[in-house]
């Protein structure tokens, strides 16, 4: 009697159980979502890497593109060159003084004057 009470106990909560995991409706979506994300990942690689090639493929494109531009006083200065690396102190280098919100940067052996307000070039000295 006692073994037929304690397996009576265990089915009953084996099946309490079975009918709790199935309650759930998320849990399996979530290991199904799981796996398909995981696919996509191993499929990622490949799509990552041309995305990247890609993107250096064009950003060398506008690099070229950049540093065969043609500077006029007038035209507003590319974003790319705004930087610290670009500017120049006009006294090491010999050039005019600069009036307030002005500032001379290299690029392409040009000098070019820019106003900072602005990013118009002001100025173009070459070397």
């Amino acid at each position: 009697m006692n073994k037929l009470l304690v397996v009576s106990a265990v089915i009953l909560n084996l099946l309490l159980v079975n009918q709790i995991s199935y309650a759930d409706p998320g849990h399996g979506h979530k290991r199904e979502y799981r796996d398909r994300e995981a696919r996509s990942n191993f499929q990622g690689n490949e799509d990552d890497d041309n995305l990247q090639e890609k993107r250096r493929l064009r950003e060398e494109r506008g690099l070229r593109r950049l540093q065969q531009h043609q500077w006029q006083p007038g035209y507003v200065m590319p974003q790319h060159y705004r930087g610290n690396g670009y500017k120049v102190d006009y006294r090491e280098q010999n050039l005019p003084k600069p009036a307030q919100n002005q500032q001379w940067y290299k690029i392409n052996n040009d000098y070019i004057l820019i106003d900072s307000d602005s990013n118009n070039i002001i100025k173009i000295q070459g070397l």
